[in-house]
């Protein structure tokens, strides 16, 4: 099984503001994006990008924030002007009975945008939908990994809507979405319990339990510093189909480890029986000088071989 997060590692990550509303009378569109760039201005979470790119299109002031804390798998929490402000997801207004247009959700959700939701003192009062590329490698590492008989998985801490809008698009089956970081890390436990070998594969804050419990922990370098301590591997240029060479590197540097081992033992197998005059008795020896000589020579096929794996 290869599990992947969604955002950054399968979607470009570069967010872009598509749609932001205000609930609140009191509170106009514009307040809503500033409220939110006060609590993301020193985030470097995709969706943070997203929101500030659009306050210096609209070259609108930030207010300041205090007592910021990130809350993971469900967004920010910080202070404004003495008012409590969160950024959440639909999960946390689900999960608290929070109200909320779903008509309007349901609609920007299906054209595949995030929805990030600002509330004041617990309560809605707006929204920022931004949109997201899948990348270009993404679709074709998916269809390869099928081919080869291995089965994708996503897990996202997106809504259920955009997560199979861009599973669809990839031709990925197995989708689990609005997921905490707990939660994530407990299906990939569950994977593992059925005896299969579990990849993971993100680049965020929300992935790293999951990439610490998986069998083969994978990080993108443009990630979080957590989510790389937390890995086993990296792919430093950030590129889904790198997934697709490291299988191959892992199958093809176990093959020549095997090799190796062949040419190694073999020479051993075959010399020091002989030196030890295992067929003396039928005219055939071989001297040390001459068993010296293989072993030598084994020890060049070997690190020929070895470096063969660059070809390969």
């Amino acid at each position: 099984m290869v599990m992947m997060d969604k955002t950054g590692t399968l979607t470009e990550g570069n967010f872009a503001v598509t749609n932001y509303q205000t609930f609140n009378p009191k509170v106009s569109k514009e307040q809503v994006l500033t409220l939110m760039a006060a609590l993301e201005q020193n985030s470097s979470h995709p969706l943070s990008v997203g929101i500030l790119k659009k306050i210096d299109e609209l070259r609108l002031t930030i207010p300041k924030a205090v007592e910021i804390t990130n809350l993971p798998g469900i967004g920010i929490a910080g202070q404004v002007n003495g008012e409590d402000i969160k950024i959440v997801s639909i999960s946390y207004l689900n999960k608290h009975h929070i109200s909320y247009d779903k008509k309007l959700f349901e609609a920007l959700s299906n054209q595949g945008n995030s929805i990030s939701f600002l509330l004041v003192a617990e309560q809605n009062v707006g929204l920022v939908a931004q949109g997201d590329q899948i990348k270009p490698e993404s679709k074709m590492m998916i269809e390869k990994l099928k081919a080869k008989g291995i089965q994708p998985v996503m897990l996202t801490g997106d809504n259920q809507q955009v997560a199979s809008v861009v599973a669809k698009q990839l031709g990925i089956e197995d989708v689990h979405a609005e997921l905490m970081p707990d939660e994530k890390e407990a299906i990939v436990k569950s994977y593992k319990e059925q005896r299969l070998v579990v990849m993971m594969v993100g680049d965020g804050i929300n992935d790293a339990p999951s990439l610490a419990r998986a069998n083969i922990g994978v990080a993108i370098e443009a990630g979080t510093d957590v989510a790389i301590e937390s890995a086993d591997v990296i792919l430093v240029k950030s590129n889904p189909s790198d997934i697709l060479h490291f299988l191959s590197l892992a199958k093809n540097t176990q093959s020549k480890m095997v090799q190796n081992l062949w040419w190694g033992a073999g020479y051993n197998i075959v010399a020091i029986p002989l030196s030890a005059g295992v067929l003396a008795n039928w005219g055939i020896i071989l001297s040390p000088a001459i068993g010296a000589i293989l072993m030598s020579f084994s020890a060049v096929i070997v690190a020929i071989n070895a470096m063969l794996l660059r070809v390969d």
